[in-house]
């Protein structure tokens, strides 16, 4: 597909791309034309080995840390080079789409399968990495495996973590053979790369086909616990009862109120809530809410959520319940790096493909990448912005020009210096 206006930019195979992503799409399927393939299952570990039986036949070296990352490199001219990385995600939400995270790694294949039909050899090796656990579906907190290669998360911490049956991460990384020996060096790296979907409707309704991500907003949450009693739901009286439901209804209240008082910037909601018995007839002991505000800017999103959670006294004693904070967690608030920001800009520019900056309001694997590397994210439109949803969906035409330009920036970074 011929989008380019610079003379001898380089072009992916987009028939191939689509081909692969198609491939993709039918391992965990959801009740639709989704997906449904969480972190560490069966659909998980069938994903994995295909992806890595891709890489090797594209020539990539493949090796797996101790958190089930997997990294596919390109040999380089200048074996002691550090490599460009391009990378993000194969798991997906439990009623996820074909594409969030799964367009950033098989663009990366597909780079590579590009550099070998046209026999280019970089200076630096070209890495894939695939990051384990984005989507923070099966096990908490999202990004679990790139906050673990960065560094974030202690390493036993993040093998004890467990699903909601019990099972602990670690468990299941044995069990579908992708536990590493070795871990993954973070300072090993010259250049992260991520595309991902927009997961917004920004470039669509602007005719663009790149978003160059300047940084994320700062997102915070919180999980929060109200403990009641269990009593009859007829005979005890309004006065007596102790219902952990009602805290955690006004708590989700008033954190939709706060994200319509800081809109359109702000957003805010309880993605997520639990509940004890959670039977008909009798009243709930326990609830447990998750807290979720995110905003641009640093400030705004920090009052955001004191503004969630100072209100909890007073509604532990309107629903006489007691409230606890039993953990707390924030990522993004971050700019990307400059010159990477710009590498993009130029190509873009270059190429004649339309783009503009922005800010991500969702969760990366990027962003913990960040803290010990340049990073730079690229975006590529997807339709009503529709996201996190079985409908989610990207066209051919307006998904490959993004990805040619990630093509360019990364083959510029690899041979530069």
């Amino acid at each position: 597909m011929a989008v380019s206006a610079l003379k001898n930019a380089l072009e992916i195979n987009g028939e191939r791309l689509w081909d692969t992503l198609m491939a993709s799409g039918q391992i965990g399927p959801g009740k639709s034309t989704g997906l449904s393939r969480l972190a560490l299952s069966d659909a998980d570990k069938q994903m994995r080995d295909v992806f890595v039986g891709w890489c090797r036949e594209a020539g990539c070296t493949v090796s797996v840390d101790p958190f089930g990352n997997i990294f596919a490199r390109r040999a380089g001219s200048d074996a002691g080079a550090k490599p460009v990385v391009i990378g993000s995600h194969l798991d997906t939400q439990i009623a996820g789409g074909k594409y969030d995270g799964v367009l950033g790694v098989l663009s990366g294949l597909e780079i590579i399968r590009t550099l070998n039909d046209l026999s280019i050899e970089t200076k630096r090796p070209i890495e894939v990495a695939s990051w384990t656990n984005e989507e923070g579906v099966r096990f908490q907190p999202p990004m679990l495996g790139a906050g673990a290669f960065a560094g974030i998360h202690d390493r036993a911490w993040v093998l004890s973590q467990t699903d909601p049956d019990g099972v602990a991460f670690g468990t299941e990384l044995e069990r579908i053979g992708y536990a590493g020996p070795e871990p993954h060096d973070p300072g090993d790296i010259d250049a992260y790369f991520e595309l991902h979907i927009e997961q917004g409707p920004v470039l669509e309704e602007e005719g663009l086909q790149v978003g160059i991500v300047t940084g994320g907003f700062t997102s915070l949450g919180a999980e929060v616990e109200f403990h009641g009693e269990n009593a009859h739901a007829g005979p005890t009286l309004m006065r007596d009862r102790k219902d952990a439901l009602v805290g955690a209804a006004v708590l989700i209240a008033k954190v939709n109120e706060i994200g319509w008082e800081f809109a359109p910037k702000g957003r805010s909601t309880c993605a997520r809530l639990e509940i004890s018995p959670n039977r008909y007839g009798i009243i709930a002991d326990r609830t447990v809410v998750t807290v979720d505000v995110r905003h641009p800017e640093a400030a705004e999103a920090e009052q955001m959520y004191r503004r969630a959670l100072d209100v909890l006294p007073i509604i532990a004693k309107q629903a006489n319940v007691e409230a606890t904070v039993k953990k707390e967690w924030c990522f993004g608030g971050l700019s990307f790096d400059t010159d990477l920001v710009n590498l993009v800009r130029t190509v873009a520019a270059e190429m004649n493909v339309p783009h503009r900056h922005m800010l991500s309001a969702a969760g990366h694997d990027a962003y913990h990448v960040a803290t010990v590397a340049p990073t730079v994210m690229i975006f590529t439109p997807c339709r009503g912005g529709i996201t996190h949803n079985e409908s989610e969906h990207i066209e051919p035409e307006y998904t490959v020009p993004g990805v040619n330009v990630l093509l360019n920036a990364v083959v510029r970074r690899a041979n530069a210096r």
